[in-house]
C-alpha cells in the first residue's frame, strides 16, 4: 500500500507552507459559516463587479529547492567588487553573532512595531540602546528610534526646521558639499511646500534669508569642516543648524552638539548593517531637548510599569501621523527598527574604544593611500579628511575608473577630471595597492607610519557611549545570551499569531529570507555600473511585471522605501501630471474617513488641502457627500485617496462609481494598498479606476515587519503617470527622488519575488480567499459576544473585522486596553485598538494561521467576554479582576497573593500554553508617567531605582 499512487501534488506542499488551515480544516470552517465552499464564500463577500476577469497566471509554482537554485542563478549575475564610492554608503562587517542572532532570527525579525509595550521591552531596551549612541555620538539631548534613510531624514529635518525656527523666512540653505541625493531629496520634500532651497558655499551663506541650513559632514568629496560659526550665523537670526553627519567620524571628529547644532541626521548602515545595494539602513535624527516635540519618528522612552519597576515604551509621536492626520508633523510611520537594532549591537559589540579604533584604521589607510598618490604627483584634496578624497586626474579620469574596475575596484565619477574614493573598514593593503595600480602607480613607499590628516582643533574632545551596556563583557558568549534575553521579552510570529487589523502578520518563510544574506544581494553598493547589477535587475524587472499583472497597473517603481513613503511618491506623481497638464491650480483631496490613517498626512505632505468626505451607517463611503464635494471643487480637485477594501474591512460596491465620478471632475484616484491581502487574484485596483497604488511589501509579499521596519512601499501606475514617476541623480529621470537610492530597500526584494515564485498565480489567489475565510471564521465564532461593526451586503466581512468593545466601557468600566492586556495571558498580541474606530479591536488573522491558532484566540476572546459578564453580574470586583490587573508576570504568580480570583485563573486564561506559557517581563506600563519624565537615553542604573520608589 505504501507505493499506492496518491494525489497530494508537490503544488499542495508549497502553497500549505503559507496556508495554514488544511483542506479539512477549510471544510470545518465552512459548515461553520454555512457557506458550500470557499467559491460560494467568496462569492458572497466579493462583489461581482469588481472582480478580475482572467485568473494570475505565472507558470509553474517553484518548489524550496527550485526556487533558491533560481535565486543562486539570479545571484550569480550580480558581480560583487570592492566598492570604494563613499556618499553615503560604506562597506562594513557585520559581526557573524549579530548576523545570525538579530538578522536572520524570526524572534527579531517577524515581531511588529512595539506599540504594546509589555510585549516589547527586549527591542525597547536595543532602540534604547540605539537613541543612546546616536545622542552621545553627535552630542545633543534627544535622538529617536530611527529614520527610513539619511535623504530622508534630511528632508524630515528641513521641515523640523521650519516648525520650530524663530525665523520666518521662506528658504532653506543646503551646503553644496552634501551627497547628491540627499541634495535632491531634499529639493523634492520642499517644491510641494513652497519652501526655496539654496544649494552653495556655505561661507557664501546669507543667514538672514534661510530659515534653516543642512551641512554635510564630512563632505561628500571629504572635507571636514567646523561649521561652529556658520551655526552661530544662523542662530543670530532666528534659524536652525543642521549637520549631517557620519557617526563613525563622530568618534574621531568634533560633534555637532560641540558646534551647537539643533539637529543631526544621518545614516548608521557603516555599523555593522550590509550595503544590499541601496537599503535598507536605519537613519537617525538627534536634537536639542526644545525641539524633541516636533521631531518626527518614534522616540523610545523609560516609564515604570504597575509595580513601580522600570519599564519601556514608545512616547510622545506613537502614531502621531494616525491621530493628527492632516496636521500631523510628518507621515513617517515606518522606522527601520531592525536595523536600527543591528547598529545598537555593532556598538554594544565594539564599545566606544572599539569604534574608534576602526575609524582610527580607517583615516590611517585613508591617509596611506593619499601618500602613495600624492608620492606619484597626484594632486590630493581636501588636505582634512577623514576617510574620503578626491584625485585629480585630469583627461584620464575615464581610463582610471576602467583600470580600477579591471583591478576589482569601484572607485567615483567627481566631474570631468576626478576621482573619488571612500575608504571603510573591509579596505585591506591589497586594495589599497589596486588603487595604486588603477593610477599607474606600480612602486610605492611602504611607510606604515601612523599620521593624521585631521586639525587639531577638529578633533572630538568629549567622552561618548558612557553607558554600561556599551561597557559590558564582550566576549561572543555574553553577547549571545544579552540578545537571547532581549528576544525572549519580546513576542513575534515565531511564538504565536498576532492578528493586527491595520498591518498584515504574516510568514515570512525561511526558504524566502535567505537569499537577503547571500553576498551577491548583500554586498553591492547602490551605485554601481549596472552591468554589475544584472542578477538585480533580472529580479526587479521581474517582480515588476508580476506586481503590474496582479494590480492591473502598466508600470512599478520601486523606490519608496515605506508605504507612507508610497503613498507620498504616487500623489506627487499625480501633482506632476497636473502640473504637465497646465493644471497648476489642482490641490485638493477628497479623503473618506473610512480610510487610511496615514493618506491625509501624506496629502498634506505634498500640498494639497485635504477634504474629509462622510461615511455612512455601514461604514461606506457616503456616495452623495462624495459627489457634492466632487462637484463643489471639481476646478481645484486633484485626485482622492480611498482604501481598499476599506479599513472597516468590506469591500465596498461603490468603488468603481468613486473613480468615475473623481475622474469626471479631472481628478486622479489613489487607491491605498495597505489591504492588497484581500484582492491579490480576486480584484485589481488598476482595473476599478485606480491611476495609482502602493503596495505594502512587508504585508501583503511577505517581508518581515522586523519589530517596526524595514518596509517597501513601491507604486503602480497607470501608462498616463508614467513619465512621473520618482527619478534619481544616479539614475535619471525628470522627476525627484523620494528615497536616497534609486530602488528603495532592494535587498527586500529577493523575499517578495520568492513569495510570488513559489506560491503561482493560484497559490496567492488561494491565500487571499482563505485570509477571507479566516477572517470571516474569527466574526462568526465570535458572534453573540463581541458586535462587528461592519459587514458586506451579504453579512460577510473581507479580510479583517472590527470588534466593537465599547458598550463594556459602561457595563463593567473594561476598556479596550484591558482586553488587549489580558490577551498578553493568553499569550497574544492585541488586535490594533482603537483604529480605524476609538474603543474598538480590528482583527486580520491573515491566510498563515492554522484552525488551531484561530480556535486559541477565539477561545481567548470567549473568555474574556466571559470576565467582563463576571464583572457585569457582580461576581468579581470591578477594579480589582484579572481584566483590569494584566498582565500578569511571573513575579506575580510567586509572590504572595491576595486577589480575589486565582493565581490559575490571572496568569493561565483559556488560550494560554500551560507548559509554553509566555511570560511579559513587566506588568502594565505607565504612559502618563513615561510622557510627564521623559527619559529617551539609556539613565543611569540608579535613577531606576529613585522610579521605582
Amino acid at each position: 500500500m505504501a507505493f499506492e499512487p496518491t494525489d497530494y501534488l508537490p503544488y499542495d506542499f508549497a502553497n500549505r507552507r503559507h496556508i495554514g488551515p488544511s483542506p479539512e480544516e477549510m471544510a470545518e470552517m465552512l459548515k461553520v459559516l454555512g457557506a458550500e465552499s470557499l467559491d460560494a464564500l467568496i462569492d458572497e463577500t466579493v462583489p461581482k463587479a469588481i472582480r478580475q476577469k482572467a485568473p494570475l497566471d505565472f507558470g509553474k509554482a517553484k518548489s524550496e529547492r527550485e526556487l533558491l537554485h533560481h535565486m543562486r542563478r539570479v545571484a550569480g549575475k550580480n558581480k560583487v567588487l570592492v566598492s570604494l564610492i563613499g556618499q553615503g554608503y560604506h562597506g562594513t562587517v557585520t559581526p557573524p553573532a549579530i548576523q545570525r542572532n538579530i538578522f536572520e532570527n524570526p524572534a527579531w525579525y517577524t515581531a511588529y512595531t512595539p506599540y504594546q509595550p509589555e510585549i516589547s521591552q527586549g527591542r525597547l531596551e536595543a532602540l534604547l540602546n540605539f537613541q543612546t549612541m546616536v545622542s552621545d555620538l553627535t552630542g545633543l539631548e534627544i535622538a529617536n528610534a530611527s529614520l527610513l534613510d539619511e535623504a530622508t531624514a534630511c528632508a524630515e529635518a528641513m521641515t523640523t526646521a521650519q516648525r520650530v525656527a524663530k525665523s520666518k523666512q521662506k528658504a532653506f540653505f543646503v551646503d553644496r558639499d552634501c551627497h547628491p541625493q540627499n541634495i535632491a531629496l531634499v529639493q523634492t520634500r520642499a517644491a510641494p511646500l513652497g519652501i526655496e532651497v539654496i544649494v552653495g558655499n556655505p561661507d557664501k551663506m546669507d543667514a538672514s534669508q534661510v530659515f534653516g541650513a543642512l551641512f554635510q559632514y564630512p563632505g561628500t568629496y571629504g572635507h571636514v569642516r567646523d561649521f561652529t560659526d556658520h551655526i552661530a550665523a544662523l542662530h543670530e537670526h532666528g534659524a536652525i543648524g543642521i549637520v549631517s553627519a557620519d557617526p563613525l567620524a563622530l568618534t574621531l571628529l568634533k560633534e555637532p552638539g560641540a558646534m551647537d547644532a539643533d539637529i543631526a541626521v544621518g545614516s548608521t548602515q557603516r555599523f555593522g548593517v550590509p550595503l544590499g545595494y541601496g537599503g535598507p539602513y536605519a537613519a537617525y535624527m538627534a536634537c536639542r531637548d526644545a525641539y524633541k516635540r516636533a521631531m518626527p519618528g518614534r522616540i523610545v522612552g523609560v516609564s515604570i510599569d504597575s509595580h513601580g519597576n522600570r519599564a519601556y515604551r514608545l512616547s510622545l509621536q506613537t502614531r502621531e501621523q494616525h491621530i493628527r492626520r492632516e496636521k500631523a508633523t510628518s507621515n513617517v510611520c515606518t522606522a527601520q527598527a531592525l536595523l536600527a537594532v543591528m547598529a545598537s549591537m555593532y556598538a554594544v559589540f565594539h564599545g566606544p574604544k572599539g569604534l574608534k579604533a576602526i575609524a582610527q584604521r580607517i583615516h590611517r589607510k585613508t591617509v596611506r593611500l593619499a601618500k602613495g598618490l600624492e608620492a606619484a604627483g597626484f594632486q590630493v584634496d581636501p588636505k582634512a579628511f577623514f576617510d574620503t578624497i578626491t584625485v585629480d586626474v585630469g583627461p584620464l579620469q575615464a581610463a582610471v575608473l576602467k583600470s580600477a574596475v579591471d583591478e576589482g575596484i569601484n572607485l567615483r565619477r567627481v566631474g570631468e577630471t576626478r576621482v573619488g574614493i571612500s575608504l571603510d573598514e573591509c579596505t585591506r593593503p591589497q586594495n589599497i595597492e589596486s588603487v595604486w595600480r588603477a593610477f599607474g602607480i606600480t612602486e610605492h613607499d611602504d611607510d606604515f607610519t601612523p599620521e593624521y590628516r585631521v586639525p587639531e582643533n577638529m578633533h572630538r574632545t568629549s567622552d561618548y557611549l558612557t553607558h554600561p551596556v556599551f561597557h559590558m563583557n564582550r566576549a561572543e558568549t555574553e553577547m549571545m545570551r544579552y540578545m537571547r534575553r532581549l528576544a525572549d521579552r519580546d513576542l513575534a510570529l515565531d511564538r504565536a499569531m498576532i492578528p493586527l487589523g491595520s498591518c498584515t502578520m504574516k510568514l515570512n518563510s525561511a526558504a524566502e529570507m535567505m537569499p537577503v544574506s547571500w553576498r551577491e544581494f548583500s554586498r553591492m553598493h547602490p551605485f554601481v555600473p549596472k552591468d554589475q547589477a544584472e542578477g538585480y535587475h533580472e529580479l526587479i524587472d521581474d517582480l515588476s511585471a508580476k506586481l503590474c499583472d496582479i494590480t492591473g497597473y502598466d508600470a512599478i517603481s520601486m523606490q519608496p522605501n515605506s508605504g507612507a513613503q508610497g503613498e507620498y511618491a504616487g500623489l506627487l506623481s499625480i501633482a506632476a501630471y497636473h502640473r504637465a497638464n497646465g493644471d497648476h491650480d489642482r490641490n485638493v483631496c477628497l479623503i473618506p474617513n473610512n480610510a487610511h490613517g496615514t493618506n491625509p498626512a501624506s496629502a498634506q505632505m505634498v500640498g494639497w488641502k485635504v477634504v474629509p468626505v462622510k461615511c455612512d451607517a455601514r461604514g461606506d463611503i457616503d456616495l452623495e457627500d462624495f459627489r457634492e464635494k466632487a462637484g463643489k471643487y471639481s476646478e481645484t480637485l486633484a485626485g482622492c485617496m480611498i482604501t481598499y477594501p476599506s479599513t472597516h474591512g468590506v469591500f465596498e460596491e461603490t468603488v468603481i462609481e468613486v473613480c468615475k465620478i473623481t475622474h469626471e471632475h479631472g481628478g486622479q484616484v489613489y487607491i491605498d494598498g495597505a489591504n492588497m491581502n484581500a484582492m491579490v487574484g480576486l480584484s485589481r485596483p488598476g482595473d476599478l479606476g485606480g491611476d495609482v497604488s502602493h503596495l505594502n511589501l512587508h504585508k501583503t509579499f511577505c517581508i518581515p515587519h522586523g519589530g517596526g521596519g524595514p518596509g517597501m512601499g513601491p507604486i503602480g501606475v497607470k501608462k498616463h503617470l508614467i513619465p512621473h514617476l520618482p527619478g534619481h541623480p544616479h539614475t535619471g529621470g525628470d522627476e525627484g527622488p523620494v528615497s536616497a537610492a534609486p530602488f528603495g530597500s532592494p535587498s527586500l526584494l529577493p523575499i517578495s519575488w520568492a513569495y510570488i515564485l513559489m506560491m503561482g498565480g493560484e497559490g496567492l489567489t488561494q491565500a487571499t480567499r482563505v485570509a477571507i475565510l479566516n477572517a470571516n471564521y474569527i466574526a462568526k465564532r465570535l458572534e453573540g459576544a463581541y458586535d462587528v461593526l461592519y459587514k458586506g451586503e451579504n453579512g460577510r466581512v473581507a479580510h479583517e473585522c472590527i470588534l466593537d468593545t465599547r458598550p463594556f466601557a459602561e457595563g463593567a468600566h473594561v476598556t479596550v486596553d484591558d482586553i488587549a492586556k489580558r490577551l498578553i495571558d493568553c499569550g497574544f498580541h492585541a488586535p490594533t485598538m482603537s483604529w480605524p474606530v476609538a474603543g474598538t479591536l480590528m482583527v486580520e488573522p491573515t491566510e498563515s494561521e492554522t484552525k488551531a491558532e484561530l480556535d486559541r484566540f477565539c477561545d481567548a476572546m470567549l473568555a474574556i467576554r466571559d470576565e467582563i459578564r463576571d464583572i457585569e453580574e457582580g461576581r468579581i470586583d470591578a477594579e480589582n479582576n484579572p481584566l483590569k490587573n494584566a498582565p500578569h508576570t511571573m513575579e506575580d504568580l510567586v509572590k504572595d497573593w491576595d486577589r480575589p480570583y486565582s493565581r490559575e485563573q490571572g496568569c493561565f486564561p483559556p488560550g494560554a500554553f500551560r507548559v509554553d506559557k509566555y511570560w511579559p517581563s513587566v506588568n502594565r506600563v505607565d504612559n502618563v508617567y513615561g510622557d510627564r519624565n521623559l527619559v529617551c537615553t539609556c539613565p543611569p542604573m540608579e535613577d531606576y531605582a529613585e522610579a521605582a520608589e
